[in-house]
């Protein structure tokens, strides 16, 4: 796998996000899709892949906690490029049984009903939108968190079987807001509310001055514990 991926990285080697994004799209025809979130990085590579017709699949996880301002985002957006961007909710049943037995907040109360709940209305849609697919585009930079250093920006994703791919990787947050500024790109208002990384309303808060980015994230938990699962290193 290692030669395989080392290949990939040699011809995008000198491409920018644009050209990668473009290329890859027709290494994997049918078979590379995009999921967003509708935070910076996401509004980025969504506006990248559809002003430029990119044969990417973009596809959203619809976990039914979202924040109004997120809807917000994901509406202009869809006014804006007239392109689909593909919804994938959680099983009705397995959500029904969960709330039904624990309540609508049980993810305060431990680690493990936290991570049931991030199971159940994220990572198993997850693994229904990357069926079918050979690569996974991401919005993911390296400065987003401690343990996000250590990945690269084109990766295989042992748990799903495919490969990942980052292309913005090296950016900074500056240069994510000079391409929203440039561009005109919608974006989520919470980013200048405090909010850096946003998830489901009830697990996301804004951070405060010198706190890590991803702080904001499930904050009643361990700092080690930050990640839901949709990006976990194998």
């Amino acid at each position: 796998m290692k030669e395989y991926l080392d290949e990939i990285a040699v011809q995008i080697k000198d491409m920018g996000p644009v050209e990668a994004i473009g290329f890859l799209a027709q290494k994997f025809p049918g078979q590379i899709t995009f999921s967003t979130s509708f935070g910076w990085e996401d509004q980025v590579i969504t506006d990248m892949i559809f002003a430029n017709d990119l044969s990417v699949k973009v596809f959203t996880l619809e976990t039914g906690r979202l924040f109004p301002e997120t809807y917000y985002v994901w509406n202009r957006t869809l006014e804006n490029y007239n392109k689909p961007i593909h919804a994938y909710y959680p099983d009705v049943e397995a959500l029904e049984a969960m709330v039904s037995k624990k309540g609508p907040s049980s993810f305060y109360e431990s680690v493990e009903n936290r991570k049931e709940c991030c199971h159940i209305r994220k990572i198993v849609p997850l693994k229904r939108a990357l069926s079918g697919n050979k690569l996974w585009v991401t919005g993911i930079r390296a400065d987003q968190s401690l343990n996000r250093h250590d990945m690269s920006n084109l990766e295989w994703d042992e748990g799903n079987q495919l490969v990942k791919f980052h292309p913005i990787f090296e950016w900074t947050l500056e240069d994510v807001k000079a391409y929203i500024k440039k561009n005109n790109i919608v974006y989520n208002t919470l980013h200048d509310r405090g909010f850096p990384s946003i998830g489901c309303a009830p697990c996301t808060r804004a951070v405060q001055p010198g706190e890590d980015f991803r702080a904001g994230r499930w904050w009643w938990e361990d700092q080690s514990k930050k990640e839901c699962g949709l990006h976990a290193t194998q």
